[in-house]
């Protein structure tokens, strides 16, 4: 499903004059997905509301998706997450919203004279807000850029959605590029691979510890509707019918992480996280995977790619919940990895990927 585009009066934003090329401000939007504003219960129902009625992330009817959220959903769950969030805010916040912002702060750093703020797609600070800073700034050349390396409609597309709706919204028209999916490009294999190498040792068996996403959502991207989850193998395979999916683009991390570590096929693995719901997701799950892993005498590694910056999903689930099941089932020696945030590596990657959207031609 491709995100459809604004149709916007290009701005002027190179001028030629006597043999010069002029080239306007330009801004970086970077969208993350989201936290609540505090570790409340009240706080955390109205942070889910936004996220769980979003069509693009529970894409059943409307009717059902209301009922689902609101008449079973909110009931509950708000209760149960927002201890989980008490446990790992810090400095007063959400480690999500704190490690973007540092992000953000130190790619302005990196970028010199290039605008950069936060959105989340939902909760605060919005992309809304955002957009209005970077066009207050006079910025005439705008790379919307979410922070996740794998397309998926309910992070990528979305965010970008929300973008050009905000976009319409205050009436900006700047120059667009966009940063997409980069699943492969050195600037973020590169960091990724010296985060992990000082966990390993020869005991280690490395995971890879994705967001899963329901079925439904990865055989949509499939516009052959011959090729996902029908032909063996389906996610390592490279053809144009899994270009944008992201069970794809999620292997094709591992396996290029896994080349530039030089580990055997029995040294890592993959899974997915974060299931909610009846639906069929992608398998197999984190929990089922260390469950084996528990069984045998190694030293289980997990590195959670799908994540720039570390949030709930990583400090509380993989490296409370997911180790307590692990150890639970008998297993040892259980460490996740951070993720980037601002590692001083992956801020040089993203700045390179930056410069490098915007050498390419505006949208």
């Amino acid at each position: 499903m491709l995100v459809s585009k604004p149709k916007f009066q290009k701005s002027t934003i190179i001028t030629q004059l006597c043999g010069m090329v002029f080239v306007g401000k330009r801004g970086v939007l970077l969208m993350n997905i989201g936290t609540p504003d505090e570790a409340t219960v009240g706080s955390v129902r109205k942070y889910l509301r936004e996220f769980l009625l979003d069509p693009d992330v529970i894409d059943i009817p409307a009717v059902l998706r209301h009922l689902l959220v609101r008449g079973v959903i909110l009931r509950v769950r708000p209760r149960n997450i927002a201890p989980r969030y008490a446990s790992i805010w810090m400095d007063g916040d959400s480690p999500l919203r704190v490690y973007t912002n540092r992000m953000a702060e130190k790619l302005q750093l990196e970028l010199g004279d290039v605008e950069c703020e936060v959105g989340m797609r939902y909760g605060n600070p919005s992309i809304e807000s955002a957009l209005r800073s970077l066009k207050s700034k006079g910025v005439e050349e705008l790379l919307l850029a979410p922070l996740f390396p794998h397309h998926a409609q309910a992070t990528t597309e979305s965010s970008m959605k929300e973008a050009f709706r905000q976009l319409r919204k205050i009436g900006w028209s700047p120059d667009l590029f966009e940063l997409g999916h980069f699943e492969e490009e050195s600037e973020f294999i590169m960091p990724l691979v010296s985060s992990i190498k000082p966990h390993l040792t020869e005991r280690s068996h490395l995971l890879f510890s994705f967001h899963g996403l329901p079925i439904s959502h990865v055989k949509r991207t499939d516009k052959t509707g011959s090729h996902c989850q029908k032909v063996e193998g389906c996610c390592a395979q490279r053809t144009e019918a899994n270009s944008m999916c992201y069970a794809h683009h999620c292997s094709m991390t591992a396996r290029a992480v896994i080349e530039e570590l030089g580990l055997p096929d029995e040294a890592w693995s993959i899974s997915y996280q974060s299931r909610l719901g009846p639906a069929k997701w992608l398998k197999p799950s984190t929990l089922s995977v260390v469950e084996d892993l528990a069984k045998k005498d190694l030293d289980v590694v997990v590195v959670s790619p799908a994540f720039l910056a570390d949030g709930l999903e990583t400090l509380e689930e993989l490296d409370i919940e997911v180790r307590e099941h692990y150890i639970s089932h008998g297993g040892g020696q259980f460490s996740v990895i951070k993720c980037l945030n601002d590692n001083p590596d992956w801020i040089l990657g993203l700045s390179k990927l930056v410069e490098k959207r915007f050498s390419s031609v505006p949208n």
